[in-house]
């Protein structure tokens, strides 16, 4: 990569080594605890389903944080946004390290979700950093690929290593290794990552903020409400058009602002919303389907004729293939985007997960078929993950890099917690826990996530293709920007 004089005597390629260690880091929490789950509500004496709360509270966190952790990286400088989300996130690591019960557990894996933010803040960086280059775009993209290789393989050696750990070390000695994962993180901004300067104007939109975080956990809550209660209760659904109808307000006095928390103006310009419906779209699958496919694989279907009747460790093998061929989509990203071009390589990396997705319809009766379906999907999911917050950059003002980015991961946040509650209800069982049979999810309600994914995704390439080109990306920007910039 380019080496900047007119930066600090520090390569491009030093910045992507650091950041990369940052992303082993992430792997290593999106993958450990995957395998230990069940081991993890033996120790604090809970049950299995209630594990599922801490995705509900991580998720919730996540969507609330992003949107004013961008606005401040973009402020005040995106390193220091990265030491304080990484902060954050260490403390949450060492909480679940030395938490005595469910609600303490909670709390930290709540804010676990703070990391939500780092691969943004990463891609700002070095878009920034690579603004004098002349190929600042297409640098941009490979150090994301790059980064998030890294976070795919971090995550395979994440869930393998606490799956050999598990039986032979304490709880607190197993869950203190992401933890001390996590603070290195520290240590390794704080001395490898530049600290440059915000490049926004303007306050920081309390009242924007109070609005959004309304807004938005009204609709999380109705989520997390319909998940528990289900569809027949009435306080979710009061809680989803509420937070839907929150949105108005919000939209409208952020409209009117100089220097909004959620540039809206910005989002609505032909390089951006292309890009952030995919993000939601994407996050459907990405999120949302993960567990159905973990369930569907474990069903036994001697007892209710469907389902691959496999082992944990099979799971583990389906999730690590899964994971490989991410990594593959991420790093051959730079490869198809020379020989399709940016917008043809994220129209194709949607088109293969909506065909990974589609496969699971009529391909779903033995390991072989699955491992295929999988890897398929992965491949594309993979370009997507780097692709979505590189070309949101790319198509955002200079002092706007940091929330487009960020906007990537909250939209895809928000796709998969709408997904992973319409999945949760598609696969309610009508029986009873106690017969076997009854107890568990129809076939037909898997073939309604798979269904949903494919679409999503194949939604997610026709909108796609409607992304300007390159240039015309960056015409727009100049011409439409931020209210900031009127």
């Amino acid at each position: 990569m380019t080496t900047l004089t007119s930066a600090p005597a520090r390569s491009l390629a030093a910045i992507v080594g650091f950041l990369v260690c940052v992303e082993l880091a992430s792997g290593i929490l999106q993958g450990y605890y995957t395998p230990i789950f069940s081991d993890i509500a033996d120790s604090l004496s809970i049950k299995d389903a209630d594990v599922n709360w801490f995705e509900a509270a991580q998720l919730v966190v996540s969507a609330l944080l992003v949107p004013p952790l961008a606005r401040l990286g973009d402020l005040v400088g995106h390193k220091k946004v990265l030491l304080l989300s990484t902060l954050v996130t260490a403390i949450g690591s060492w909480v679940l390290v030395v938490a005595p019960s469910f609600t303490t557990f909670l709390v930290g894996w709540a804010l676990q979700g703070a990391y939500v933010v780092w691969l943004p803040l990463e891609v700002a960086i070095i878009y920034r950093r690579t603004a004098d280059t002349g190929r600042q775009t297409l640098l941009t993209r490979r150090a994301a690929a790059v980064l998030v290789g890294a976070l795919e393989l971090a995550v395979i050696i994440g869930a393998l290593t606490s799956g050999a750990l598990v039986e032979a070390t304490s709880m607190p000695v197993l869950l203190a290794l992401p933890a001390v994962a996590v603070t290195l993180c520290l240590v390794v901004v704080w001395f490898g990552v530049e600290d440059l300067p915000g490049t926004a104007t303007g306050g920081y939109d309390w009242t924007g903020l109070g609005l959004v975080t309304l807004a938005l956990g009204l609709v999380m809550g109705g989520l997390v409400a319909l998940r528990v209660a289900g569809p027949d209760s009435v306080l979710p659904w009061v809680l989803l058009v509420a937070g839907l109808a929150a949105f108005v307000p919000f939209g409208r006095y952020e409209a009117a602002q100089a220097d909004p928390m959620v540039d809206v103006r910005l989002l609505a310009t032909p390089g951006q919303w292309p890009v952030q419906l995919t993000a939601f779209l994407f996050g459907m699958s990405v999120l949302g389907a993960q567990i159905p496919l973990s369930t569907f694989a474990r069903t036994d279907p001697d007892v209710v004729g469907y389902g691959l009747g496999a082992e944990a460790s099979f799971v583990s093998t389906l999730i690590g293939v899964y994971v490989v061929f991410l990594a593959i989509g991420a790093f051959t990203l730079p490869l198809t985007t020379r020989l399709l071009g940016a917008r043809g390589a994220l129209v194709g990396s949607a088109l293969l997960v909506a065909l990974g997705y589609a496969l699971w319809l009529p391909f779903h009766d033995s390991t072989g078929q699955a491992l295929l379906n999988m890897a398929v999907a992965g491949v594309g999911s993979g370009a997507l993950v780097a692709a979505l917050p590189a070309s949101a950059a790319a198509a955002a003002p200079a002092d706007r890099t940091g929330f487009a980015t960020g906007m990537t991961n909250a939209t895809k946040t928000i796709g998969g917690a709408i997904a992973s509650s319409v999945f949760a209800i598609a696969l309610a069982s009508a029986g009873s826990i106690d017969d076997p049979v009854e107890g568990h999810a129809p076939l037909s309600g898997y073939l309604t996530v798979w269904s949903i994914c494919a679409a999503a995704a194949l939604v997610a390439a026709a909108v796609l293709a409607l992304t300007p080109r390159p240039g015309e990306s960056q015409v727009s920007q100049k011409t439409q920007g931020s209210p900031a910039s009127r």
